[in-house]
């Protein structure tokens, strides 16, 4: 199967690309995920793909490196903890609701590729973060937008 591409935000003020890298083994859990389509979208996640980081709530929102998919969706524990932010009361064990996917640090971007600029670029118009509405925490990313945005990013 081919490998796909994703991007994954998170508020830099909650967890950032910096603390990635400084996370032991520069992996972490991609956890509190409580949409059910960005759900659905974490279960397609596969071994080997690659998403960008992008740090939104920032100003500006922007895309600021890569990481690689190191582990498939799993059950997230924090569902069935009463002192989590992420508990879901209604979640059954038997039948998890919620899943994550952990996630290494691929690259950091020679200068972040800002909100804007992939706004101006007419090849990125069809790209899920730039429709109107948009605000899934995980969005699918075509090869080509994975292309031009790396290159924006000096990789």
């Amino acid at each position: 199967m081919a490998r796909r591409y994703w991007l994954l935000k998170s508020e830099p003020s909650t967890f950032s690309f910096d603390d990635l890298r400084a996370s032991p083994r520069r992996t972490t859990r991609w956890e509190g995920v409580r949409n059910y389509q960005a759900r659905n979208l974490l279960r397609e996640m596969k071994r080997g793909d690659e998403a960008l980081f992008y740090h939104s709530n920032a100003d500006p929102p922007a895309a600021v490196g890569t990481v690689t998919l190191v582990r498939e969706a799993y059950p997230d524990a924090d569902q069935f903890d009463p002192s989590s932010p992420y508990h879901d009361a209604k979640s059954d064990p038997a039948d998890p609701r919620w899943v994550m996917v952990d996630v290494r640090y691929g690259k950091a971007f020679a200068r972040p590729v800002t909100l804007p600029e992939l706004r101006a670029r007419k090849s990125l118009a069809g790209m899920v973060l730039l429709r109107k509405g948009s605000r899934l925490s995980v969005q699918p990313v075509s090869a080509a937008e994975w292309r031009t945005i790396l290159k924006l990013g000096g990789l």
